[in-house]
């Protein structure tokens, strides 16, 4: 053990961002930029309407601003303005060329903070890279292997609690079958297991704060959603803090990634400190949970409209592993029509469909001044769905990912995990995962639409279906046989 190791210091105070400070915090922000300089032009000016159709349909407002006024405008919605930034040259600004300009723990989103602590996701400069340092080993190559084989039994287990030749609600039996992945790779703890079902109960009361109207989210005080969202934190805290004490102070830290944080240093031999490792492990927690679940969802959904594809999957399952699950070498570089479809499902419903920033010094993008202090964003999801970009881009076309097309991309066109120094660390982890379950759900079921069901798509804080999504299983002849 290295308990008598220097912790890696912290960056600074924590600030929670309950609704009217952060409304206060933005307006400020703003009022100082407007002295420093003209903001982008665009839709600046208060209207109701636009505030209601963001929340509606966001990606159809940011397409249309894109058409009418180019890659780089200002949105007013609420009280709140932003110069939103589309395209491969702005997504590649903004991630990789010009991302000293920004910073993530004062733009929109800082509100996770109160749930997610200080991890990979809001912080940012050298605290941010220092702990990014000593957690890479967690997502080595050799752990994804081994965590290959609990996610292949955990999606095998959930397929065989179908109902063969019912209907399903595939976004809820995913989100579920995600944490118990999650459970075991993450922490080790058994999901069946009253600690994990207290851990579960704690983390899904607090993502219930971010699916409330914004109206309810400004709400502070006993028995609103933010009460309550620092009561399910306070819950967080005590139970992980207590399996992160009982591993310091035991022989082994684990085999899962909450051992391998435990354990990693960073080159001058600092470690984490045991609310760095809990602010860390919440924040993969947070982004893998709901990252995995909206990508199987979507992916299944996709290949319900597109039933050839479904059976092309099929096809290759079966020529590649015939009954048996498919191995982690399998899954990583034997299945490219699989990965082609998991592909382009992230470039349709990317699940971080905003990056939302604040402008920390005056910079100049596609001709426009933006003066410091300017809440900035760019959208993945509206990136993807550019006709300027990709031909037929509301298209489910997983032949765009074949090389030699994908080879003709500009730089930034593709960006679901982001790209450069903050690309996602779990990025392997997740994308294991999905093809995991993706492929257990092939090789057993074809997959058939509920009739009638309209998909409709809710925002916050990840893209995923808001009623669900109700899918009929039909039982295929051949398929993976139950595993012991």
């Amino acid at each position: 053990m290295t308990t008598h190791a220097t912790r890696i210091g912290t960056p600074g105070p924590r600030p929670d961002f309950p609704g009217p400070w952060a409304v206060a915090e933005s307006i400020r922000y703003e009022r100082s930029a407007r002295r420093r300089g003209r903001l982008p032009a665009g839709w600046t000016n208060y209207s109701t309407r636009r505030t209601l159709r963001m929340r509606r349909d966001p990606l159809g407002l940011l397409l249309d601003g894109y058409a009418r006024f180019g890659p780089i405008f200002g949105i007013r919605v609420m009280h709140d303005y932003s110069a939103i930034m589309l395209g491969p040259e702005a997504n590649h600004f903004v991630l990789v060329s010009g991302r000293d300009n920004f910073v993530w723990r004062h733009g929109r989103f800082g509100d996770l903070l109160t749930l997610l602590g200080d991890g990979l996701l809001t912080t940012d400069g050298d605290y941010h890279d220092a702990g990014r340092a000593i957690m890479l080993p967690a997502f080595h190559r050799d752990r994804i292997v081994a965590a290959t084989e609990l996610m292949g039994e955990e999606a095998s287990a959930a397929v065989d609690s179908l109902p063969g030749g019912g209907t399903v609600d595939l976004f809820s039996w995913q989100r579920a079958l995600a944490m118990r992945i999650a459970m075991r790779g993450l922490f080790g703890l058994d999901p069946d297991g009253a600690h994990a079902a207290d851990l579960v109960d704690a983390f899904e009361r607090g993502l219930r704060f971010h699916e409330r109207e914004f109206p309810l989210q400004v709400l502070i005080g006993p028995g609103t959603p933010w009460a309550k969202l620092k009561r399910a934190r306070a819950d967080l805290e005590r139970l992980l803090g207590a399996e992160i004490r009982r591993r310091r102070n035991s022989e082994t830290a684990g085999e899962d990634i909450l051992g391998s944080l435990l354990q990693s240093a960073d080159q001058d031999g600092r470690i984490l400190s045991d609310r760095q490792v809990l602010d860390h492990v919440l924040t993969l927690l947070f982004a893998g949970h709901d990252t995995t679940t909206s990508t199987v969802t979507f992916l299944v959904y996709e290949l319900t409209r597109r039933p050839e594809w479904q059976r092309l999957l099929q096809a290759e399952l079966d020529s590649v592993c015939g009954e048996r699950p498919p191995s982690a070498e399998e899954l990583s570089g034997s299945l490219p029509l699989l990965t082609q479809a998991i592909d382009e499902t992230l470039r349709l419903y990317p699940p971080a469909w905003i990056g939302p920033r604040r402008a920390v010094c005056d910079f100049e993008f596609g001709g426009r001044f933006v003066p410091a202090g300017v809440s900035v964003a760019y959208s993945s999801w509206a990136s993807h769905r550019l006709p300027d970009v990709f031909e037929a881009p509301d298209a489910f076309r997983p032949e765009r990912f074949e090389p030699s097309e994908r080879a003709n991309w500009p730089r930034g066109a593709y960006v679901p995990f982001g790209q450069g120094p903050r690309v996602c660390i779990g990025k392997r982890f997740g994308y294991t995962e999905v093809h995991a379950v993706a492929a257990a759900l092939l090789q057993r079921y074809d997959l058939e639409l509920e009739p009638g069901y309209q998909m409709q798509i809710r925002q916050m804080p990840t893209l995923s279906p808001k009623h669900g999504l109700p899918i009929r299983l039909r039982r295929r002849g051949r398929g993976l046989q139950a595993t012991a």
